[in-house]
């Protein structure tokens, strides 16, 4: 069986609130802030390939008086990332191993991501990752599995997908491969047991 793995929130913690806590004096200021301007939408187009230098230009001309914060999202992004989920990445280790056969799906801007992979060097272990802003598309649109698949020779019935986000697991299960929610690492394992994976 291959197992596919999310990268955000499955191996890595990501959360912009981690950088803006730093930012804003109130928790309320935080939530708005993402809610209203750095939003998770915009944030998709960056993981949908478009630069953040752009992405911070364009959202800096609609709300000029957040210039500073919004030009945080970028030049301290790794403040968003703050660090490994330690049991998920002992379960990868574990697969790798006992050889099997792993992959990724990720929507990750092209450039965060190869920082990233710089980071956390575990990122390096899969056969094949598909980076969506390398591709232009966005998990759950049913061509971001279907390229993992053609570009590994893959039958979708022999993979097992891992995703925090249940419309990408349910985008997986539609075009064929089993699918696991993940909550924790301690169900995941549990899960990755009863499919027979671990």
């Amino acid at each position: 069986m291959n197992v596919v793995f999310d990268i955000g929130n499955v191996l890595i913690h990501w959360d912009p609130r981690a950088l803006y806590r730093k930012i804003f004096a109130t928790g309320d200021e935080v939530e708005w802030f993402i809610a209203n301007v750095c939003t998770q939408d915009w944030n998709l187009e960056q993981d949908r390939g478009r630069s953040f230098a752009e992405g911070v230009a364009a959202l800096t001309a609609l709300f000029p008086g957040h210039a500073g914060a919004i030009a945080a999202y970028d030049l301290r992004w790794h403040e968003t990332v703050t660090g490994p989920i330690d049991g998920s990445v002992a379960i990868l280790d574990e697969l790798r191993a006992s050889g099997t056969p792993l992959y990724a799906i990720t929507n990750f801007n092209q450039h965060k991501f190869r920082e990233a992979l710089q980071r956390f060097p575990f990122l390096g272990l899969f056969r094949d990752t598909v980076v969506s802003g390398d591709e232009r598309v966005l998990k759950p649109d049913a061509a971001i599995y279907h390229l993992l698949l053609e570009r590994n020779g893959l039958a979708a019935g022999d993979c097992v997908f891992i995703d925090d986000s249940l419309r990408n697991v349910e985008g997986a299960v539609a075009v064929g491969m089993k699918g696991v929610h993940f909550t924790t690492p301690e169900a995941l394992r549990r899960q990755l047991a009863a499919l027979g994976v671990l």
